[in-house]
């Protein structure tokens, strides 16, 4: 395989990753509809970030599927919410099988929200989509293997939020942000979903 946009079962071209065996409904529905979506608000980029964060090391076919138990165990990810959990919070979270069970990234995530907390509302929306590369600069990218894992953005963004005080997010997961909240558009040239070869309505959110 080349890497480059391929079929699907309806004939629209796409990623590859897209169009995985393991999981082609679940991957297909989230790379059409979501992944590479604009994703504005401070709570909708705090999923985002913790969502990335817990995929680290695994796949995001898991993550994919444990979504639903994720935003019921953590409050719908509203910042706020998270904020105020507590150490037997925690060990809720420790215990529930619905997300992955990792002490440091559940601490993480609480750690994360109690920061962003602090901060006015749309601050965290402002400071990540500051970090969104010039669209007019970048080529898109012609094969899977033109993606990079990391971009000078990327790591600039980490370590500010880093500084800031939040954990988990290093130049790698940054960078998973940015591609699946919108700020990079690493669709790849031929795949249907690219900007400007959406269908009408198609940059609509789902509920």
């Amino acid at each position: 395989m080349s890497g480059g946009a391929i079929p699907g079962p309806d004939g629209l071209a796409r990623c590859p990753w897209g169009l995985e065996a393991e999981s082609r409904a679940d991957y297909r529905r989230y790379h059409d509809t979501e992944w590479g979506r604009p994703v504005r608000g401070d709570d909708a980029l705090y999923e985002r970030m913790c969502l990335e964060a817990f995929q680290s090391g695994l796949s995001w076919l898991t993550i994919l599927r444990r979504r639903e138990g994720f935003r019921a165990a953590f409050a719908g990810f509203s910042i706020a919410k998270v904020a105020a959990f507590t150490a037997e919070d925690a060990e809720r979270l420790l215990a529930d099988p619905g997300i992955i069970r990792n002490r440091a990234k559940i601490t993480a995530a609480i750690g994360n929200a109690k920061v962003a907390a602090e901060w006015a509302p749309g601050d965290l929306d402002a400071l990540i989509w500051s970090y969104a590369p010039d669209p007019a600069g970048r080529r898109a990218p012609r094969t899977a293997a033109d993606v990079p894992a990391t971009t000078p953005e990327s790591i600039a963004l980490a370590k500010e939020l880093k500084k800031r005080g939040f954990r988990f997010v290093g130049p790698t997961t940054a960078y998973a942000l940015m591609q699946a909240c919108g700020l990079v558009d690493d669709h790849v040239a031929d795949c249907h979903v690219r900007r400007g070869c959406r269908p009408p309505g198609a940059d609509q959110r789902p509920t």
